[in-house]
């Protein structure tokens, strides 16, 4: 699992280097044509892009924590539990989830992480 996790680790940190080159690729973009967002009509699309990108960058940083606190649980021993039950998390679910604290019943009830 340890490199299942470290995989998913490397992919994440591409993902985020990416997402930085286009965000900021979209900032340089934008600084270099005039912004008036009320009368340019590429205004709101741009705004919208900015805003996605940095969505997505959010996410994958996120993304990126929970790996290390999975790494972390690894070594630890927590690796597998559940966070809230303190039941053990199925294989099946830690294949499709490696990062999760919570098994199927709990992550129901409280939202997946």
């Amino acid at each position: 699992m340890r490199a299942r996790l470290l995989a998913e680790r490397a992919a994440t940190e591409t993902q985020i280097e990416a997402l930085n080159r286009d965000f900021t690729a979209i900032v340089e973009a934008n600084a270099l044509v005039a912004v008036d967002d009320e009368h340019d009509p590429d205004g709101s699309s741009t705004a919208f892009e900015r805003a996605h990108v940095a969505s997505l960058l959010t996410r994958a940083r996120t993304h990126l924590e929970h790996l290390d606190d999975a790494l972390t649980r690894l070594t630890d021993g927590g690796y597998g539990i559940c966070e809230t039950c303190g039941a053990t998390i199925p294989a099946e679910r830690l294949e499709v989830r490696p990062a999760t604290t919570r098994c199927v019943g709990c992550a129901g009830a409280a939202g997946p992480r």
